[in-house]
């Protein structure tokens, strides 16, 4: 059932226009972004980044400056961790998503290169 509500949530989003795009409710975390469609919420875990602990505060700063609130974005879920969406966030007219754009701040680093594929 799970599964099934996930595979529902990750098509929803998919489907969405960017008319309809989420918009950034909340910047929570380094790495945990809370968005809206005017219908629903939800928690969305950036894929792929590692934040040291001491560059918490920088991240969330950048984040912060990238998404103000109401900022809208597109999604494009991954997948889930621990219950989360993971999704790569691409705010609407930009070309990288945030994931891409902390690693390239020096803010945060790839988690997935060091994978094992």
């Amino acid at each position: 059932m799970r599964a099934l509500l996930l595979a529902l949530i990750f098509w929803l989003l998919i489907a969405v226009k960017p008319l309809a795009a989420a918009e950034v409710l909340q910047v929570r975390t380094a790495s945990l972004l809370q968005v809206g469609d005017h219908n629903r919420t939800y928690t969305v875990e950036l894929p792929c980044i590692a934040v040291p602990e001491a560059g918490e505060a920088a991240a969330v700063a950048w984040l912060r400056e990238q998404l103000p609130r109401r900022r809208r974005v597109n999604l494009r879920p991954v997948g889930s961790h621990e219950g989360q969406l993971l999704a790569r966030v691409t705010p609407i007219g930009e070309s990288i998503d945030l994931s891409v754009g902390l690693i390239s701040a020096g803010l945060a680093t790839d988690s997935c290169e060091a994978a094992p594929g």
